[in-house]
């Protein structure tokens, strides 16, 4: 086996792609997650709380790598400090950690936790790598749903978004975290840019609903940074090949 991987968000939507993967390379993989789980051939769970800072040391005791795809809506960047200062202290000679594309240039505060969170990682003395990705099309997907269950769905004018699929960022991520630190890496996003009016009209057709749309403005600072295109990477990022419209297909019953 190589050398032990420690992986968190294990067993999230991201992290269920990427801990195969690291075994199908031949990887221990230790995972750290705040509920008990089995062990596995190849995998060893740990429990522990990032935001509590609970149970980090011992999580990164021993380990080389350290891949971060924990997540939740708010504390990330308190989680990740906490993380990073954990590898620090324990040697970690790689820290992969994903972010979100736009994170230093759209002004609301999950983007704002996504940011500081990889200053804490780049103030670590961490060797370390950053992968931001567009959105998941599972979380437009899950979007698209609820706003179809309107009677009339809010279509904010000039947001566009750039879905990429969750299985390509997890291939990207297991790639650099087998590789060595490469810093900010290029972004991931999706191979096609849409208005938001398209995702959902695209859920719709494929599950056979109809629903009137209704142009809404998006106001204030975020929304200027949306309309001027700051949630996306245009020009510079790598490309998925798996579009919106693949993935409805294959998920809507």
């Amino acid at each position: 086996m190589g050398a032990q991987i420690l992986l968190t968000g294990g067993t999230g939507t991201l992290g269920g792609h990427v801990l195969p993967l690291l075994r199908d390379a031949g990887r221990d993989v230790r995972v750290l997650s705040r509920r008990p789980h089995e062990d596995a051939p190849g995998v060893g769970y740990v429990t522990g709380d990032l935001l509590k800072d609970e149970g980090v040391d011992a999580a990164v005791e021993g380990v080389e790598t350290v891949l971060h795809l924990a997540g939740g809506a708010k504390g990330d960047d308190v989680a990740t400090r906490n993380l990073v200062r954990a590898a620090a202290r324990a040697g970690v000679r790689h820290f992969v950690l994903i972010s979100v594309i736009g994170a230093d240039r759209v002004p609301i505060g999950y983007l704002r936790t996504q940011l500081r969170a990889e200053e804490a990682l780049m103030e670590s003395g961490v060797p370390w790598t950053i992968l931001r990705a567009a959105q998941f099309h599972d979380l437009v997907f899950t979007m698209a749903r609820k706003m179809a269950k309107l009677p009339v769905v809010p279509a904010p004018g000039g947001v566009r978004f750039q879905p990429v699929d969750s299985r390509e960022v997890a291939a990207r991520l297991v790639e650099l975290a087998l590789g060595e630190p490469a810093g900010r890496v290029p972004d991931l996003a999706g191979p096609k840019v849409y208005r938001i009016g398209e995702l959902v009209r695209g859920y719709l057709d494929a599950a056979g609903k109809h629903r009137p749309m209704m142009p809404v403005r998006v106001p204030g600072k975020a929304g200027r940074a949306y309309r001027d295109a700051a949630n996306l990477s245009l020009d510079d990022a790598d490309k998925g090949t798996l579009t919106w419209e693949d993935f409805v297909a294959a998920h809507v019953r």
